[in-house]
């Protein structure tokens, strides 16, 4: 049986974006209500969906498969921060997200934020 979890509890928001953040970036706040690409370490906000006109639609809730680099992370509720603006990576001081599937060939984590 397969099933998906697409869509599931899914929240975007618009924000001012960076001139340098692309989709797919995960990002973080830089300015009050301006996103900007992560950095190694820092504590991504959510993912650009769609960036127009000067701005992101950021998925900051839901159901989302984002890269990972490093350690493939574990199954269950799992601390992740960015590794760049491309990829999450386990850190014990990132932000708590629930992994639900991981595709270890491809470099995917599918999780909840």
């Amino acid at each position: 049986m397969e099933i998906s979890l697409q869509g599931y509890r899914e929240n975007v928001a618009t924000f001012e974006a960076d001139e340098t953040v692309r989709p797919g970036n995960l990002v973080k706040l830089t300015e009050n209500g301006k996103v900007g690409p992560c950095a190694e370490g820092d504590l991504f906000i959510g993912a650009a969906v769609s960036v127009r006109g000067g701005c992101a639609a950021v998925q900051l809730a839901g159901y989302c498969r984002l890269a990972y680099e490093g350690t493939q992370p574990a199954l269950g509720w799992q601390t992740l921060s960015a590794k760049g603006a491309a990829a999450v990576k386990a850190d014990a001081a990132g932000r708590l997200c629930l992994v639900t599937d991981v595709d270890a060939t491809a470099k995917v984590a599918g999780m909840i934020l």
